[in-house]
């Protein structure tokens, strides 16, 4: 019999979840605000339900693609939520970049009523999502981990269990600061190289080649950056959200990391010029307008 999922948040992440899933043979429904959202889901396989509660009510696995830790908190605890809809036995795997605080108060409430909590949050993309690629860092108990696995692979291509609930996001926002900084660092070091006359293209193949490589340069640089197509489906709205939480952190644990703060600062003041709805490898125009702008 097919694991029965359901999936909240249709988004560009969500999406691509509940069709990859759903294209493997899960019995997969799917609740979103937005009736295209909705629609494009059903057009891939996806079970369209209106009604919140109701999927809730009716999976086994249910999954969470949504924008901030207070919309976890609200899905999960508030009004028709899953505390006071949710069925014993039921497994919630949050792919939200959430805060660690946020996933242990939801899975400490919820393990009361006998409802699991796995802080599971995703990087690869929308393409990653839609084709079942993308890697994930896990915060779960074990026993809960391998209730979960079979969907879990189902969704993904790489799975890191990195420690209880929460740790998963310590991870997640310790990787997003990193590709933060590495989209900044490689864009002052292919300006320089470009005033000093080497190509952008085969200085990007140099750094490949050498220990200056990183996510910037083998996949946003050459996807994203260098044809100037900013389109990888993630925000500066979004990353400068997730800066945000890796900030907090180190806040509320006072440590004091010279360059996160200092990356930290440059995505902040980038809202000078760059809108939240643009694509967040657009960070790089900061560097150099004329060189890695879109010239229009």
């Amino acid at each position: 019999m097919a694991i029965k999922v359901g999936v909240i948040g249709l988004g560009n992440m969500g999406g691509g979840m509940a069709a990859t899933l759903a294209g493997k043979g899960f019995e997969v429904s799917g609740f979103d605000l937005s009736d295209s959202a909705l629609a494009a889901a059903q057009a891939k396989g996806v079970n369209p339900v209106k009604d919140r509660g109701e999927l809730i009510r009716s999976v086994q696995v249910l999954i969470l693609s949504l924008p901030k830790a207070e919309h976890v908190e609200a899905v999960c605890l508030g009004e028709q939520g899953v505390l006071q809809l949710g069925n014993a036995g039921l497994i919630v795997v949050d792919t939200t970049t959430s805060t660690p605080e946020a996933s242990r108060k939801v899975a400490a409430e919820l393990r009361a009523k006998g409802i699991a909590f796995i802080d599971a949050p995703v990087s690869g993309g929308p393409k990653g999502a839609a084709s079942g690629t993308m890697s994930m860092v896990i915060g779960a108990d074990d026993a809960d981990l391998a209730r979960a696995l079979p969907v879990l692979e189902g969704m993904s291509g790489v799975r890191t269990h990195v420690g209880g609930v929460g740790a998963g996001n310590v991870a997640k926002i310790a990787n997003n600061m990193l590709a933060a900084c590495h989209l900044i660092s490689t864009a002052e070091a292919v300006n320089m190289a470009a005033k000093a006359g080497v190509d952008p293209a085969k200085l990007i193949e140099g750094l490949n080649a050498g220990s200056g490589r990183s996510g910037a340069s083998q996949v946003m640089f050459p996807t994203w950056v260098l044809n100037k197509a900013y389109d990888s489906g993630f925000t500066m709205g979004l990353m400068r959200k997730d800066v945000g939480l890796a900030s907090d952190l180190c806040n509320a644990m006072d440590l004091d990391l010279p360059l996160s703060r200092t990356v930290a600062q440059l995505w902040k003041a980038s809202a000078e010029t760059l809108a939240d709805n643009e694509d967040f490898c657009a960070i790089v125009q900061r560097t150099n307008a004329q060189l890695f702008g879109r010239g229009e």
